[in-house]
């Protein structure tokens, strides 16, 4: 049986390889992934915990995780693919909509 530390420590580097992707990298897709990243290891979390709690609620924060993540990737993909479309560009650098 696999201690819950392990799981802890796998989700806890996880997070940092997505947290250290998000502030470094300048490419939206680059940023995206490592958001998803991010949200791979709280599953993780909440997966162990659960499991080591005999609970279902992790399992079914889970499962609405997941239901977000890909709802969230999907339109975050389509905003991206309009702003390239329009700017001819995927770095975060070069969008500056919001100056006035």
């Amino acid at each position: 049986m696999i201690p819950l530390s392990w799981y802890v420590m796998l989700s806890a580097g996880l997070f940092t390889i997505g947290v250290v992707g998000v502030l470094s990298r300048r490419n939206i897709f680059i940023i995206l992934m490592s958001i998803e990243l991010m949200l791979n290891a709280a599953n993780i979390n909440l997966v162990a915990f659960a499991h080591y709690l005999q609970s279902l609620t992790g399992h079914i924060f889970v499962i609405f995780v997941i239901t977000v993540a890909a709802a969230e990737a999907a339109v975050a993909l389509a905003i991206i693919i309009l702003l390239a479309r329009n700017r001819g560009s995927v770095y975060v650098d070069e969008f500056n909509l919001m100056k006035g």
